[in-house]
């Protein structure tokens, strides 16, 4: 277990093997950041890479302030897992593909009763990014059919209504154009400085953030919903975890961040891989020394403007809409498919031999991804 805790700093600290790929930017910035006024404790988590400013996948505790800019600009992005009644030994992948259909429009006027119902539930209030729900959005987000591969803890799989049997859909989104509306409108207003706790601005920020939430939240029930729909079958979700976030920590005082990080406080998580690789259903093992966090992917390992310089000489668009597991792509945009290309992020496998190793979780089944949905055309 120590050997996958490493300090870096006298505040920051890594969830890391000795082999797993850890860019030096991405330890200065997390060092950096541990540094801010009120933070206390900045942890790292094996899919660490630089971001703009902040790392990403990572969380920070804090006293006395919060930091919006932490939080990034889509509040709320998170993963949620749908079961579905596609029975695995039925799947013909030409016509899923086709099935699958095309959600990047807005939803449409058949979907509008059921849209009014889910904000009031949900209390959602109707705006402006009303257009957006049910849309994927750009960057590494997507929704994909996976079927389970290998399972090690049957009775927490049965528990959450998933099985060898059929396929379940996992939907990474987050609350689309609202969450970088809300930030953009604070920095200009504060720049990056903290909020004070307690404050009418940090009342204000919170009061939008928590809205932002639960858009995200409804965003990707309602890509699931539509999906499921094209698919002529049933399903209902039964995971929903939120990445981008501020909120009490429930260790102990203070405030987390979680800045591409998936809270440990819920149970049961799926921890994705890049769209060719493997997914991993975890129990997590809430744990102070990770600040009741995980890591919430793979993690990059190009950056986006590289990607297609090192893979357009060796593979075409085509060839990459199919995997090295079996999987296929849906993808539209051309630069989106060499940007989230699998070769462009670390591996799966050793970002969940980290955790596991460090005590964080336990493994309760592995998925394979049959079809990832990105999108139809080049729009983001």
């Amino acid at each position: 277990m120590g050997n996958c805790i490493q300090n870096v700093s006298a505040r920051a600290s890594l969830v890391a093997r000795g082999d797993t790929w850890i860019e030096s930017d991405a330890i200065q910035q997390l060092i950096k950041t541990s540094e801010l006024s009120g933070v206390i404790r900045a942890v790292g988590m094996p899919d660490l890479h630089p971001g703009r400013g902040y790392p990403i996948g990572a969380a920070f505790l804090s006293e006395g302030y919060i930091y919006p800019a932490l939080v990034g600009n889509d509040i709320g992005c998170g993963m949620a897992v749908w079961s579905t009644d596609l029975a695995v030994h039925k799947i013909k992948l030409d016509k899923l593909e086709k099935q699958l259909g095309n959600i990047d429009q807005p939803l449409g006027d058949d979907w509008q009763e059921m849209v009014r119902k889910r904000q009031q539930d949900k209390q959602v209030m109707p705006g402006v990014f009303d257009s957006a729900l049910g849309t994927i959005g750009g960057g590494n987000h997507f929704a994909e059919l996976q079927m389970v591969d290998e399972v090690y803890m049957p009775e927490q799989l049965a528990a959450v209504n998933l099985s060898v049997k059929h396929l379940c859909l996992l939907v990474h989104s987050g609350s689309r154009g609202l969450g970088e509306q809300i930030l953009r409108q604070h920095v200009d207003k504060y720049s990056h400085k903290g909020l004070d706790v307690g404050s009418d601005a940090f009342h204000e920020y919170v009061e939008r953030h928590n809205h932002a939430l639960r858009f995200a939240e409804l965003n990707r029930e309602f890509i699931a919903r539509r999906l499921l729909s094209n698919l002529k079958t049933r399903g209902e979700m039964v995971l929903d975890v939120n990445h981008n976030l501020v909120e009490p920590y429930s260790l102990g005082s203070g405030w987390v961040h979680r800045k591409g990080a998936t809270p440990a406080e819920q149970g049961m998580v799926m921890i994705p891989g890049s769209r060719g690789d493997y997914s991993y259903l975890v129990q997590a093992r809430p744990s102070d020394t990770s600040l009741c966090s995980l890591a919430h992917g793979t993690g990059r390992k190009w950056i986006r403007s590289g990607c297609k310089a090192r893979l357009s000489c060796k593979y075409t668009v085509e060839q990459m809409k199919r995997t090295e597991l079996g999987g296929r792509v849906i993808c539209g945009s051309r630069e989106l498919m060499y940007e989230e290309a699998p070769q462009a992020y670390k591996s799966i496998d050793n970002v969940i031999s980290a955790m596991s190793e460090a005590g964080l979780i336990d493994i309760v089944a592995r998925f394979r991804p049959v079809l990832t949905y990105k999108t139809r055309g080049t729009q983001g």
